[in-house]
């Protein structure tokens, strides 16, 4: 139990380092200035496969858990909660429940994230369109419904 415990902390920390990784991200895309973008995307799949590290081996210590407890393999941390005598469940419970709230926040920060992407695209294509054309209207989906123009009239005195 006590590796079992041990690997949830180190989890734990490894889910608050991608979460400021990701509001490092977000901060990045909020100001416009793109120059530590892939930096800042880098530290992201950096800590995500930490993490996936991670997640094997907390599958491992809770195969080993779940054996001595008398449950079958691959149990959830919910099962393990339940089967635990204590002071075990509740160190268990309190490791769920903080993996449940961080889960949520870096979701939340994950779409965030996504949705700054894509509005920083939609609008570097917009701007890359309307030096080759003009853009009229936009799709149901928010795509940007472009025509050709004809040739322009560039000013070259200054």
């Amino acid at each position: 139990m006590e590796n079992l415990s041990a690997t949830l902390w180190h989890e734990r920390e490894l889910l608050e380092t991608l979460q400021y990784h990701l509001e490092v991200e977000q901060l990045v895309l909020a100001s416009g200035r793109t120059t530590w973008l892939m930096r800042a995307a880098k530290d992201v799949e950096s800590v995500l496969e930490q993490l996936r590290t991670a997640e094997v081996l907390r599958a491992t210590e809770a195969d080993q858990v779940a054996e001595r407890l008398g449950l079958e393999p691959a149990p959830t941390l919910h099962q393990l909660v339940d089967a635990s005598p204590e002071p075990w469940r509740t160190i268990l419970v309190e490791h769920r429940d903080a993996l449940t709230a961080m889960t949520r926040e870096i979701t939340a920060l994950a779409d965030s994230n996504r949705d700054l992407l894509s509005a920083g695209h939609r609008s570097a294509r917009e701007t890359l369109l309307a030096i080759g054309g003009t853009t009229s209207s936009y799709d149901a989906d928010g795509t940007a419904v472009t025509q050709v123009a004809g040739p322009a009239l560039v000013d070259r005195t200054f």
